[in-house]
């Protein structure tokens, strides 16, 4: 049995323009125990999906479930194995922090599960602020509040929404020691994120969503054999030469550039030598998976139906 199944999965919104379809026949499944990435860009549906799973958005059509129980027919018991992070920072200003997770734990019925919250309260570095309220913390340790609400009732599915979206380096190596140690324990993790080496090092299977639609669904080393091109990095202070900048990646003064062999670094090295640019740290590295990313959210395919299938098989 998966332990959550997106099964043709669509919905649409009715806005004053008319009809806008977040979600077109979305199916996959996520079994149990994986670490498993939700990409795409913003506006693919990566959140209307998880709304919908989490019983906060209902499905226009299709069915969702998490270790059989339907999200919509079987609530209850659905929204008891998810543990859920969302990405907006939502708090009680009123409690403590232990108090916060005390209370959290009740909406499941939990009583007397103090050494659990004191674990939580350890891995997430939160033990010295056990007994600080809320709305002292900075916004870091709010987050990691959130993480240790949507764990307190020790849910087999935890979903992360963007969970480091905006925090400090520190909070991202906690979160994943902790998160990591809860899925080699048996958890299975759903997680979306736009910082893609995260992905790239935590998920062991990946579905990528554009425009509403699945358009590949694969095991994070069968995509990133995808970039079969190497790429070439270098820096520089200058615009670049046509046609090199309409192939390259710019991001302030880093410049990528795909590459198949050393002939084409020759050529690429020898147009930039002619324009006249001065260029530092040349390196030539393996594709990454933004690379994979990029590639497929330019592309104009069609949804992968072999992917899709494969999900399900």
């Amino acid at each position: 049995m998966p332990a959550v199944s997106f099964q043709n999965v669509s919905k649409t919104y009715i806005t004053p323009r008319g009809e806008f379809q977040a979600l077109k026949g979305v199916t996959f499944d996520i079994e149990p125990g994986e670490f498993f990435g939700l990409l795409g860009p913003n506006g693919a549906g990566k959140t209307t999906l998880i709304s919908i799973l989490a019983g906060l958005t209902r499905a226009s059509g299709g069915h969702v479930s998490v270790y059989g129980a339907d999200v919509q027919t079987d609530y209850a018991q659905a929204r008891r194995r998810l543990g859920v992070v969302p990405q907006e920072l939502v708090f009680d200003p009123f409690f403590t922090v232990r108090e916060a997770l005390r209370f959290q734990s009740g909406y499941f019925g939990i009583r007397d599960n103090g050494p659990w919250i004191d674990e939580l309260l350890d891995g997430l570095g939160l033990a010295d602020k056990a007994n600080a309220n809320m709305r002292q913390l900075s916004g870091g340790m709010k987050r990691r509040v959130l993480v240790a609400q949507a764990l307190v009732h020790q849910p087999p599915v935890i979903v992360l929404d963007e969970p480091t979206a905006g925090v400090d380096v520190e909070l991202r190596q906690t979160l994943w020691q902790f998160v990591s140690k809860l899925n080699k324990q048996g958890s299975t993790v759903l997680l979306t994120t736009h910082y893609l080496e995260e992905a790239e090092a935590l998920c062991g299977r990946i579905a990528m969503l554009k425009q509403g639609q699945v358009i590949a669904l694969e095991k994070t080393s069968e995509l990133l054999k995808r970039a079969s091109a190497k790429v070439l990095r270098f820096k520089t202070d200058q615009p670049l030469p046509e046609p090199l900048a309409s192939q390259a990646r710019v991001t302030g003064r880093f410049v990528q550039l795909p590459v198949h062999d050393a002939a084409e670094v020759e050529r690429i090295l020898a147009v930039v030598r002619e324009a006249g640019l001065t260029v530092e740290d040349i390196e030539i590295s393996k594709a990454d998976l933004e690379d994979v990313f990029l590639d497929l959210m330019t592309a104009t395919a069609a949804p992968m139906r072999s992917q899709t299938v494969e999900a399900n098989a």
